[in-house]
């Protein structure tokens, strides 16, 4: 068996795995019109994808007040639950997963999305013992900061060099760079790719075969 060069592969969720960006997109701008707010551009509400709930909202809807937020999280949470259904992870990951596991990687998430919201997606039965550790951004400091892939790297004993971070956002790989981790970016997640190149990505995948390919070459 080829020689691994990460030991620990964290992965970003939605618009990484999850099928979810043009959902996200929708359900933000329908939540800032439910409260009275400028309803933001698709590439305005796109760019959110990826930080944590309050934190992408509050970018998105610069026009709503802070004493809207709770009301505006809801609404947000509200067309979210009512698209949830439409939901799924990209076609190829599962496989991607799995070649992963038999080669020896750990596997994690790092993701924006709550505590709760992750659970939910990783309750599936197909997912069910996949990923050795996650972490979400109500639970730690949200994207950019480096503070989940600290504390993964703390759980399970791996240096900052021996862990890759995969994301389709800026901030998935501004975190990495900001732990001193290696990244790959992904360009059919949230993010135009043309922006990844002064975060240094190892390499940027147009698909999750590519990234597959990739990750089993050099991972």
């Amino acid at each position: 068996m080829q020689a691994r060069n990460f030991d620990l592969i964290a992965f970003d969720w939605d618009g990484t795995l999850f099928d979810s960006t043009r959902i996200i997109t929708r359900c933000i701008q329908e939540a800032v019109r439910d409260v009275g707010g400028t309803v933001p551009s698709d590439e305005a509400a796109g760019y959110v994808i990826g930080l944590g709930l309050t934190q992408a909202l509050a970018y998105a809807a610069p026009d709503v007040p802070p004493e809207k937020y709770p009301a505006l999280g809801e609404r947000y949470r509200h067309h979210y639950a009512a698209h949830y259904d439409d939901l799924s992870l990209f076609d190829g990951v599962l496989p991607l997963l799995a070649s992963l596991k038999a080669r020896g990687h750990l596997l994690a998430v790092a993701t924006g999305k709550s505590r709760r919201g992750l659970d939910e997606a990783l309750g599936s039965a197909e997912l069910k013992g996949v990923f050795d550790g996650s972490r979400t951004a109500d639970e730690t400091a949200g994207k950019p900061d480096p503070r989940m892939l600290h504390e993964l790297m703390e759980q399970f004993d791996v240096r900052p060099g021996r862990v890759l971070m995969v994301g389709d956002t800026t901030h998935d790989l501004q975190m990495a760079l900001n732990a001193a981790c290696p990244s790959v970016g992904v360009s059919y997640g949230a993010h135009e790719p043309d922006a990844f190149a002064v975060l240094n990505p190892r390499y940027v995948a147009s698909s999750v075969r590519a990234l597959r390919d990739w990750l089993l070459a050099n991972g």
